[in-house]
C-alpha cells in the first residue's frame, strides 16, 4: 500500500499518463493553448521557485523550448498536405497506369460512347452556346464533362498543340478519375476523422495535475519537491509537444491511403467507362464527395448556429456543379444522405428535406410518364421487363462488404469494414464499456481513489472553454477505456462547430445505415426480381454500373473511421497492460518512510513514463497503419476485375474485329474516310447509324444525320422521325419532299451492312431497319431516287454511297 501522506499529483499524474490514448492529441492549437496555462501559473510562482531553481535556467529552458514548438508546428502544418499530394498524385499515376492506351486514337465502340464524342464536336463547331441544347434535335444534356473537354482542346492550342476529340475525352475523364474523386474522397474521409478525432485533451496530462493547486492532502509537499516536479512535467511536455502525437499521424496517414483505396475498386470509376460509357454520371459521381462533405458541414453549422449563410452558399454552389453534370446524381445524394438529415438535423428541418424529397419524387415520375410512353406504368412488375439477376444474394451482399475488391483483398477489406465499424460503434456508444484485466481495476483503485467526475459532463451543448489550470480531482479514478477519453468535449478555440454529445454515435449509425441503403439498392438490382425491386433501382434504371459507384462513397469513410477507432482500442489495452507493470514498478521504488517524498524527476520513473506512453500511444496506429498499407498495395497486385474492364475496353476499340458488321473494323474506317472525301463535310449523310456510319462525325467532321445511335425519334420538331418515315415508305415523293429540304448542301445515302451485334440492346434499333433493306433500296436506285456515286463491295457486300435525287 502507497502511504496515505504520498503526493497524490504525481500518483495520478502516472495514471492519467496511461489514459492518454493516441486520440488524446489532435492539434497544434490546444497544445500551446495548454502550455500558455502552464506558463502563467508558474509566473504566479516565480518568486518562490527562483531560490532554488535560479531564474535565467528557467528562462533558459523556456527559450529551448520555443524552438522545438516551432518545429512542432511547422511540421503539422506540412504532414497533411505532404500526405494529400502523395495519396492523390499515387491515386492519379494508378488511374494512368489502368488506362488503356488504344482508345487515345480510335473511338470507343459502344453504346453512349458516340454521344458524348459528339457533343465535344458540336461544342467545338457552334461554341459554348451549344451547351444548352447538345442533342442533335437541340434538347438540353448534361454538358459539364463536355465543356471540360472543350477546354482541355482550347488550352492546348493556346499552347500549339493539336488534341483530338479523343485524346480531350480521355484526358478530361483520368482528371476526373484520377484527381476529382480521390480528392473528395479525401475530404469526405478526412471530415468524419477531424469529427471523430475532434474535442479530444490534447495536453500532457502530468502538466494538468502536477501544476495544479495544491489539495488538502498535498500541501504538505515541500517546495524543492515540487520545483523538482515540475522540472520533471516540463522535460515530459518536450517529449509530447516537439513531436508529432499519434493520432495527428495516423489520420495524416490514413489520408496517404484513402485516395488509393478510392481509385482502387472497379466500382468507380472504371466500370462505367466501360459500361455505355455512362460518362456524365461518371461524372458527376467523382464530383459527389465534396457535395457530401459541404452538405455535412452545413449540417455542423446548423447545429452550433454559426457561418450557416456561408455554408449554404458552398453547398448550393456544388449542388449545382454536380447537377450539371448528370442531374439524376441527385437520387445517389439523397439516398446517402437521409441518415444524417435524420441524426443530425431539427425536426423542423427534417420535415423539409423529406417534403422537398417528395415534391423532387413526383416530379421525377412526372417527367418520366410524360418523356416515355408506355402501357406498362402501372404495372411496376413489367418494368424492366428485360433485366436478369446477375448474381445471388450471398454474391451481391460480399460483394457491397468487399467494396468491389478480388481475392485477398477483398477478403481484407470486409474483415477491417466489419471489425472497425464493431469497434467505431463500441467507442461511441458508451454503452458497451471496454473492461480491462483484473489486475488493472486493483492497481487503479490501489494507486490513486476514482475520480467522480464523469467525462460526459464535459460534452454538453454549451461551449466548452480552454479550461484553466484546475486542480486534480481526488474523489475518484475513472474505469480505463476506449470511450472515455473520447468523450471529454475539450477542443481548440478555431474549430468552427462545437462537438455535441454523441457526436461519433450519430456519425457511425448515418454511415451504418448509408451502407445498408446502397447494399439494399444493389442487392434489389443484381438479385431480386419483382415490383418492389423495380420500384427501388428504377431511379438508376436498375442499372448495376450506375449503383456500384455509391459503394465507395460509403464504403470508405466507414472503413476509416472504423480503423481509427480500433487503433485507440488497440492503444488503450496495450495502455492497460502496461499500467499494471509501471504502477507497481512506481509504488516498489517510492516505497519510502511517510516523511520522504518521491520525485517524478528520477530517471527510471520519467523513463517508465515515457515508455508506457510510446508504447500505448503509437501500438495502436501502427498497427493501423501496416494492416491499411498492406490492403492498399495487395489492391494493386491482386485486380482481376480491373483487368477484366480494361480487357473490355481495349477489345472495343480495337479495329481487329472477327464480325465484319462490327461498329468499327479496318474495313469501315477506310470506307468512312474515303465517303468524307467524297461529300465533303457540308453535305448531309443518311445511314443506319447502328452499322458504325455514326462515327465519321468525329472521326472526319463528316455531317451525319444520325451522329448517335439514339436520335430521338419521338420529338416533334426532330427531323429524324420524319426521314425514317418517309424512307420506310416507299414512296418516291414522300422520300425526296422530306430529304430534300434538310439543308442547302447535297444529300446522301450510305449502306454499310447490317447492325452490330454488340448494339442489338439498344431498344429502339428496329426504327433503323428501313436503312439496311436491301430490296428497298435497290428500289430506290430503279426509280431515280437515289443515284449509286461509289461503291465499297470490295469491303464489304452490299456497300455503297448513294445521292438522292434533289436539285441541289
Amino acid at each position: 500500500m502507497i502511504p496515505e501522506n504520498r503526493p497524490l499529483g504525481m500518483v495520478a499524474a502516472l495514471a492519467m499518463m496511461e489514459l492518454m490514448t493516441s486520440e488524446q492529441i489532435t492539434n497544434a492549437g490546444s497544445v500551446t493553448a495548454d502550455h500558455d496555462s502552464i506558463q502563467t501559473h508558474a509566473q504566479t510562482r516565480s518568486r518562490q521557485n527562483s531560490l532554488v531553481t535560479g531564474g535565467p535556467s528557467e528562462r533558459k529552458c523556456d527559450l529551448r523550448w520555443r524552438p522545438a514548438m516551432l518545429h512542432s508546428a511547422s511540421l503539422r502544418a506540412l504532414l497533411p498536405w505532404l500526405t494529400s499530394i502523395i495519396g492523390i498524385v499515387s491515386a492519379l499515376c494508378l488511374v494512368i497506369a489502368w488506362f488503356p492506351s488504344t482508345v487515345w486514337n480510335t473511338p470507343i465502340a459502344s453504346s453512349d460512347a458516340p454521344a458524348h464524342y459528339y457533343f465535344i464536336r458540336r461544342l467545338l463547331d457552334e461554341g459554348l452556346g451549344a451547351a444548352l441544347h447538345l442533342w442533335p434535335h437541340n434538347s438540353f444534356y448534361p454538358p459539364l464533362f463536355h465543356i471540360c473537354a472543350y477546354f482541355v482542346i482550347k488550352i492546348a492550342v493556346l499552347f500549339g498543340v493539336q488534341c483530338s476529340i479523343y485524346a480531350a475525352f480521355n484526358i478530361t475523364w483520368i482528371i476526373a478519375s484520377g484527381v476529382i474523386f480521390p480528392s473528395g474522397m479525401l475530404v469526405l474521409c478526412r471530415y468524419f476523422l477531424q469529427r471523430w478525432n475532434r474535442g479530444n485533451p490534447i495536453s500532457n496530462p502530468i502538466s494538468r495535475i502536477s501544476q495544479a493547486s495544491p489539495t488538502s492532502e498535498s500541501s504538505s509537499v515541500s517546495e524543492s519537491s515540487n520545483v523538482s516536479n515540475q522540472h520533471a512535467s516540463s522535460a515530459v511536455n518536450q517529449q509530447y509537444n516537439a513531436t508529432l502525437d499519434a493520432t495527428f499521424v495516423l489520420q495524416n496517414l490514413l489520408g496517404l491511403f484513402v485516395p488509393v483505396l478510392a481509385v482502387s475498386s472497379v466500382c468507380h470509376p472504371y466500370g462505367l467507362l466501360n459500361a455505355g460509357p455512362l460518362i456524365a454520371f461518371g461524372f458527376a459521381t467523382s464530383l459527389l464527395p465534396f457535395l457530401i462533405a459541404a452538405t455535412l458541414r452545413l449540417f455542423d453549422e446548423i447545429s452550433a448556429r454559426e457561418h450557416i449563410v456561408k455554408w449554404l452558399a458552398i453547398t448550393a454552389i456544388a449542388g449545382v456543379i454536380c447537377l450539371v453534370a448528370h442531374p439524376r446524381i441527385a437520387f445517389t445524394y439523397a439516398l446517402i444522405l437521409v441518415p444524417f438529415i435524420v441524426l443530425r438535423l431539427p425536426w423542423k428541418l427534417i420535415l423539409g428535406a423529406f417534403i422537398a424529397m417528395c415534391v423532387g419524387a413526383v416530379a421525377f415520375v412526372a417527367l418520366m410518364l410524360t418523356s416515355f410512353k408506355s402501357d406498362r406504368w402501372a404495372n411496376p412488375a413489367s418494368w424492366f421487363h428485360s433485366h436478369q439477376p446477375s448474381k445471388n444474394l450471398w454474391e451481391s451482399i460480399s460483394f457491397c462488404f468487399a467494396d468491389g475488391l478480388d481475392g485477398f483483398p477483398a477478403i481484407l477489406f470486409a474483415l477491417l469494414l466489419i471489425a472497425g465499424t464493431v469497434a467505431a460503434f463500441v467507442c461511441a456508444s458508451r454503452r458497451t464499456v471496454v473492461r480491462f484485466s483484473d489486475s488493472l481495476s486493483v492497481a487503479v483503485s490501489t494507486v490513486a481513489p476514482a475520480f467522480s467526475a464523469d467525462a460526459d459532463a464535459l460534452a454538453s451543448d454549451t461551449a466548452v472553454p480552454a479550461p484553466a489550470v484546475s486542480p486534480v480531482p481526488t474523489s475518484g479514478l475513472p474505469a480505463v477505456s476506449c470511450s472515455d477519453a473520447a468523450d471529454v468535449s475539450l477542443f481548440e478555440s478555431s474549430e468552427p462547430s462545437r462537438p455535441r454529445r454523441n457526436d461519433r454515435l450519430r456519425d457511425v449509425i448515418a454511415l451504418m445505415a448509408a451502407f445498408l441503403l446502397v447494399t439494399l439498392v444493389y442487392v434489389c438490382t443484381v438479385t431480386l426480381v419483382g415490383a418492389l425491386p423495380n420500384i427501388i433501382s428504377a431511379p438508376w434504371y436498375r442499372d448495376e454500373n450506375r449503383i456500384v459507384t455509391m459503394l465507395p462513397l460509403v464504403a470508405l469513410p466507414l472503413l476509416v473511421i472504423g480503423v481509427n477507432a480500433f487503433s485507440e482500442c488497440v492503444s488503450a489495452c496495450a495502455a492497460s497492460a502496461s499500467f499494471a507493470l509501471s504502477a507497481s514498478s512506481f509504488s516498489a521504488k517510492n516505497s519510502v518512510s511517510s516523511s520522504s517524498v518521491p520525485s517524478l524527476s528520477s530517471g527510471p520513473a520519467v523513463s517508465s513514463v515515457k515508455s508506457v506512453s510510446f508504447i500505448s500511444n503509437w501500438i495502436g496506429p501502427i498497427a493501423a497503419f501496416l494492416v491499411v498499407a498492406i490492403l492498399a498495395v495487395s489492391a494493386q497486385i491482386v485486380c482481376p476485375s480491373r483487368t477484366a474492364v480494361r480487357d473490355a475496353i481495349i477489345a472495343h476499340s480495337s479495329l481487329d474485329q472477327s464480325d465484319p458488321n462490327e461498329q468499327l473494323t479496318e474495313q469501315k474506317i477506310i470506307v468512312l474516310r474515303k465517303v468524307t472525301e467524297r461529300t465533303g463535310t457540308q453535305a448531309t449523310i443518311i445511314s443506319d447509324p447502328l452499322n458504325g456510319s455514326m462515327y465519321a462525325e468525329t472521326l472526319f467532321n463528316a455531317n451525319m444525320l444520325y451522329p448517335i445511335i439514339n436520335a430521338r425519334t419521338d420529338v416533334s420538331s426532330a427531323p429524324f422521325g420524319k426521314v425514317e418515315t418517309a424512307f420506310a415508305s416507299g414512296d418516291v415523293q414522300q422520300v425526296l419532299g422530306t430529304v430534300c429540304p434538310l439543308t442547302d448542301a447535297p444529300k446522301y445515302f450510305l449502306t454499310m451492312g447490317d447492325q452490330a451485334q454488340s448494339l442489338q440492346s439498344f431498344p429502339y434499333r428496329a426504327q433503323y431497319d428501313s436503312f439496311h433493306n436491301e430490296e428497298l433500296i435497290d428500289a430506290y436506285v430503279d426509280d431515280g431516287t437515289l443515284v449509286k456515286v461509289a461503291d465499297y463491295s470490295q469491303y464489304g457486300q452490299g456497300w455503297a454511297l448513294y445521292r438522292f435525287g434533289c436539285a441541289d
